[in-house]
């Protein structure tokens, strides 16, 4: 986790800063380091429950303690200082315990709550006994994400699968230019940029998510504060968050979207009717108007329609369950979470190179990773998004669904390789003529592992 990374850096470059007049000296476990004058200090041995701030101007001293009193919605730049020695070993002991994954669940319903730091196993434990929820939002990364990680390990996430919590994965990245959150650093409103932005966001994300088990399949959720809809704020927000999307997609995973309901998610629920904009899988929509349903009044009811959906309809405050408490929101879920546990892969991956499109058709080189001798069946299926009836009557209304416009199986001998054609079915073939180009998600899967892509196709001329 990025938490970790920092704190290694700010040690070094506070004992480069030492000698700056711009600095005070203050002694901690033996040494001497400088620290910007006029922060104040804060020793978390003395205050274990102290919550650390990443978007505050302060210093902290030790360990971050399993049980801090945060807010639940805190969100800004990494400004705090943390000086914790225990972290330097932290990062490299926990990747190389990560021998379980869990990846995600297609439908859950019912109460969640998101906290800024994700509660020590003891609180979980005691709230899983006595409250009505289970489901949890857990800020897994970001440049934005305010709040330290402590408990947010590989081991404290199997275990919580394995108790029944359902995992809602938040990434707290670049804000809209015009986001409401004052300290926190912006995506470009240059579109070329924003687009890379997005690609490499969700990149990090990925990684972010592996270092604590969570595996391909599992969703992320992109935490998008409220920001002024301007036309130029609302076409970089846009660019970035399809770009997110796609990427995401291209490494496996899925893609959610969290946002205020009157500015990013009304934004993308714009976007609902155009087929040529890659909407994400599940949106998480910040509306706190007491209402306990999957309901919004800038979402029509035929986008995002099949446990696609989470609602925030209460802010933060306290709650106290088993004897302990956090400050929360309030979510009710009928969305995708992190919520199933599966052991190490026993295959090799499988390689999916040059895909390449040609008008109507796709080629691909597969490799099967089984050991000679061994049949590989699998199935390739490239998917796009398109509008289609929820009845297959005229008159009926209808909705943005994933759509399969090309498949086809194949089967390899175990080690070899093989490049196969696939070409747009009886869907996929109007669809291009109409549009002139399609984008999707390319899949290509056998028993045990699986490979995506993003992948656009032209009409050719």
């Amino acid at each position: 986790m990025r938490l970790f990374r920092s704190a290694v850096v700010f040690l070094l470059l506070l004992a480069i800063g030492a000698t700056s007049a711009s600095a005070k000296t203050i002694h901690f476990q033996g040494r001497d380091v400088a620290v910007p004058k006029g922060w104040p200090v804060y020793r978390l041995a003395e205050n274990p429950r102290m919550c650390v701030r990443l978007d505050r101007r302060a210093v902290y001293l030790g360990t971050p303690g399993a049980n801090q009193r945060c807010p639940s919605n805190a969100i800004g730049g990494r400004r705090a200082i943390l000086i914790d020695p225990a972290a330097v070993e932290r990062p490299q002991a926990r990747a190389s315990a990560v021998t379980t994954t869990v990846t995600g669940s297609d439908e859950y319903t019912g109460l969640g709550f998101d906290a800024c730091t994700a509660p020590s196993s003891r609180t979980m434990d005691a709230w899983g006994k006595s409250s009505p929820y289970g489901a949890i939002g857990v800020y897994i990364g970001g440049l934005n994400r305010a709040c330290s990680q402590p408990n947010l390990t590989a081991a404290w996430v199997t275990e919580q699968v394995a108790e029944g919590w359902h995992l809602i994965p938040t990434y707290v990245g670049l804000q809209s230019p015009t986001g409401v959150c004052g300290t926190c650093a912006e995506l470009s409103t240059n579109l070329t940029t924003a687009v890379a932005q997005g690609v490499a966001e969700a990149q990090d994300a990925v990684a972010d998510a592996q270092s604590i088990g969570m595996g391909p399949g599992s969703p992320i959720y992109f935490d998008m504060e409220a920001y002024t809809r301007t036309t130029s704020a609302t076409r970089a927000t846009l660019t970035f968050l399809e770009a997110w999307t796609a990427e995401l997609h291209e490494l496996g995973y899925s893609s959610g979207v969290y946002s205020s309901s009157a500015s990013g998610i009304v934004d993308l629920a714009r976007e609902a009717d155009n087929d040529e904009y890659l909407l994400p899988d599940d949106i998480w929509f910040a509306n706190w108007n007491g209402g306990v349903n999957a309901l919004d009044p800038y979402v029509p009811s035929t986008a995002w329609p099949t446990h696609q959906r989470i609602h925030q309809y209460r802010g933060g405050h306290n709650e106290i369950w088993g004897g302990t408490t956090i400050n929360i929101d309030n979510n009710y879920v009928e969305g995708t979470t992190v919520g199933a546990v599966s052991g190490p892969p026993e295959l090799p991956p499988l390689t999916v190179r040059n895909v390449r499109a040609e008008g109507g058709t796709l080629s691909l080189w597969i490799r099967c990773g089984w050991a000679a001798g061994e049949s590989c069946p699998g199935r390739i299926i490239l998917r796009t998004q398109a509008r289609m009836p929820l009845v297959a009557r005229r008159g009926v209304p209808t909705r943005v669904v994933r759509v399969g416009v090309a498949g086809r199986a194949f089967r390899l001998g175990g080690g070899r390789s093989h490049t196969f054609r696939v070409a747009l079915n009886e869907r996929g073939r109007p669809l291009l003529a109409r549009r002139g180009q399609l984008r999707g998600q390319l899949l290509v899967a056998i028993p045990g592992s699986r490979a995506t892509r993003a992948v656009r196709l032209r009409l050719a001329r």
